[in-house]
């Protein structure tokens, strides 16, 4: 079994049951999700590709928040996606929702979608479950269009919280094979430079969590603001 069948049936596994109160659940401690979507902002007619969508609960939002869009999403548990297509067609929003089994890091949006690349593409509390995260990352790059963005949220280190919090919430998340990655920071910002993207990082919540926005654009801004800097100097 590869590696991939193998991460595709431990979440099945893990989600099986919990698939059916996971919405319910997550929503007190998956924090800065809704202010992610918020700030997508995709254009008119573009298309949105999100990365472990698991239920389909971003992208429902999502879709009903940014209109005339297109959303896409992948996931490795069939069971994950079995509840998304349910939830999307109660939403009344097939027609602009598609969903589809994939490994993070290695699929084809054109084979699975009829799209090669992406407006926008995100992750949410997602890398912290990916054994090949690194691999996710370029992977996700690589979707993005020449004007497009890749935005994140993830649990942090929670370094401005206590430690026996701390302690307890690695433990915790540690039960469902969530680890959030220390080096996530130094990895993401090498990933944007070779791919060409510009990286911008925001703690949120005292270390809880972070959110990172990186894209072509983003460096042309940098680039602006530097040029811009050294004029007035």
């Amino acid at each position: 079994m590869s590696a991939a069948a193998g991460s595709g049936v431990l979440m099945d596994r893990i989600y099986r049951h919990q698939r059916h109160i996971y919405d319910f659940t997550r929503k007190y401690y998956l924090l800065g999700r809704d202010r992610l979507i918020e700030r997508l902002d995709p254009p008119p007619g573009g298309a949105v590709l999100e990365i472990g969508c698991g239920t389909g609960r971003n992208l429902i939002r999502a879709a009903r928040m940014h209109e005339g869009v297109r959303f896409f999403g992948i996931d490795i548990s069939s069971e994950m996606l079995e509840t998304a297509r349910a939830k999307i067609a109660r939403a009344g929003l097939s027609g602009r929702i598609a969903v589809a089994q994939a490994d993070a890091a290695a699929f084809d949006p054109e084979k699975l979608f009829k799209i090669s690349a992406f407006d926008r593409v995100f992750l949410s509390y997602t890398l912290s479950m990916i054994p090949p995260w690194r691999q996710a990352i370029d992977m996700a790059f690589r979707c993005l269009d020449e004007d497009g963005r890749l935005s994140i949220v993830d649990f942090g280190q929670q370094e401005r919280l206590p430690r026996i919090f701390c302690s307890a919430l690695l433990a915790w998340l540690a039960s469902f094979h969530v680890e959030p990655r220390a080096e996530l920071h130094h990895v993401l910002k090498n990933a944007g430079a070779r791919a060409g993207a510009g990286v911008s990082f925001t703690p949120l919540y005292r270390g809880y969590a972070w959110t990172a926005e990186a894209g072509f654009q983003a460096k042309a801004n940098c680039q602006r603001v530097s040029i811009a800097s050294t004029a007035e100097a």
